[in-house]
């Protein structure tokens, strides 16, 4: 991830019901969540404003939307998250953390779906 996307994805999240909407999304999974749903969370937003900030995280690559039958399902896009919280810690301890690297490389394989404790690398 380079700067440029870094910036974009960081100022997706830098307003407090976007945060909101991708720790509810990551919560969610894979199966994600509607429209309508993000917004009864959200304190029963108006659909209007809870689409105007699902377009922006679209935007920015941070969530993925499709469509079952009438809805749209909107859900987290987990290699995105990862590339943003590897692109802050990535140079961690002069780039020879090994907690760090570890992390990193665990979140990369999140998929949003659900692993059996025998599943785990």
């Amino acid at each position: 991830m380079n700067e440029t996307a870094a910036l974009r994805g960081f100022g997706a999240i830098a307003h407090a019901d976007r945060l909101r909407i991708v720790r509810m999304l990551v919560v969610a999974g894979a199966d994600g969540m509607s429209a309508g749903a993000i917004a009864a969370a959200l304190d029963g937003a108006q659909p209007s404003r809870v689409s105007f900030h699902l377009k922006e995280l679209e935007q920015a690559g941070l969530t993925l939307a499709r469509r079952e039958g009438k809805s749209i399902i909107y859900s987290a896009d987990f290699p995105a998250l990862s590339d943003l919280v590897a692109f802050l810690m990535h140079d961690c301890c002069h780039g020879h953390c090994i907690y760090c690297d570890k992390a990193i490389k665990l979140f990369a394989q999140c998929t949003g779906r659900p692993t059996g404790p025998d599943e785990l690398p």
